[in-house]
């Protein structure tokens, strides 16, 4: 039977009511990304004082944002995420199995989306990322985009949009909320929200709405497939050299 390969999910809706450490991430979360998209420009040149250089100030910027955040989140989802990694240890083929598969299916969606949009764009976001990791050590870098920055925003964009919001709104709607909202986030304050940036991150939004509502609001397989992306992602990027990264890029424009 189908449903004999999902996850089942545990009926514990008390884990589900929005806490004063879920309030507190949400404020923290809103506040320091709306201050630096509002205000970054008049931020930076005094980082670029402090700083040795613009790579070790962005870097320093994305670490104190992601790491606090996700300290209050770790506290505010505890349980929940004890509970979920509980329940995918009771099919550890199932998580291993299906986190490169949903990251294919990713990366497929992406592509298609792109392509019947006809036009390539990359980011301004992205297209920062991408300096960053060429500057700074991977020992640094996948700390930062593995595993803090995932689980941050899994827990925002999947366990309080959908799993939480979804007590009080239709779900339906928390998943289109979710899936936007995270694309919006990835490129606002940074360039003109357009389609054709949005595209790659809606695609990812879409599948990471999908899995964690396939999974029965598992927010850790969400998580994982999230930081096995990332990490996909950051070790392309290394693994190429720069020059025939920029080549490429320019390819692509």
């Amino acid at each position: 039977m189908a449903t004999a390969h999902r996850v089942p999910p545990a009926p514990q809706p008390q884990l589900y009511r929005f806490s004063r450490l879920d309030l507190a991430a949400l404020c923290l979360y809103v506040a320091i990304a709306g201050f630096f998209a509002a205000a970054g420009d008049l931020v930076a040149p005094f980082l670029r004082q402090i700083a040795p250089s613009p790579a070790a100030a962005s870097y320093a910027v994305n670490l104190l944002f992601y790491a606090s955040v996700g300290i209050v989140a770790l506290l505010a989802a505890r349980t929940v995420v004890a509970r979920d990694l509980r329940v995918l240890a009771t099919r550890p083929w199932f998580t291993l199995l299906m986190v490169p598969a949903a990251v294919i299916a990713m990366l497929v969606l992406t592509a298609v989306l792109v392509a019947l949009n006809g036009q390539v764009e990359t980011s301004a976001n992205q297209a920062g990322l991408q300096a960053l990791i060429q500057q700074v050590p991977p020992w640094l870098m996948v700390p930062l985009l593995v595993v803090v920055g995932p689980f941050v925003e899994e827990y925002i964009f999947r366990h309080l949009l959908i799993g939480k919001l979804g007590r009080r709104v239709n779900i339906w709607i928390c998943c289109v909320l979710s899936a936007v909202l995270f694309a919006a986030m990835h490129i606002v304050g940074q360039e003109a929200i357009t389609l054709t940036a949005l595209l790659p991150y809606l695609a990812m939004g879409a599948t990471l709405v999908f899995v964690y509502v396939w999974t029965g609001k598992n927010v850790m397989f969400s998580y994982f497939v999230h930081a096995a992306k990332n990490l996909l992602a950051v070790v392309l990027v290394y693994a190429i050299p720069p020059e025939l990264f920029e080549q490429m890029q320019h390819v692509q424009a």
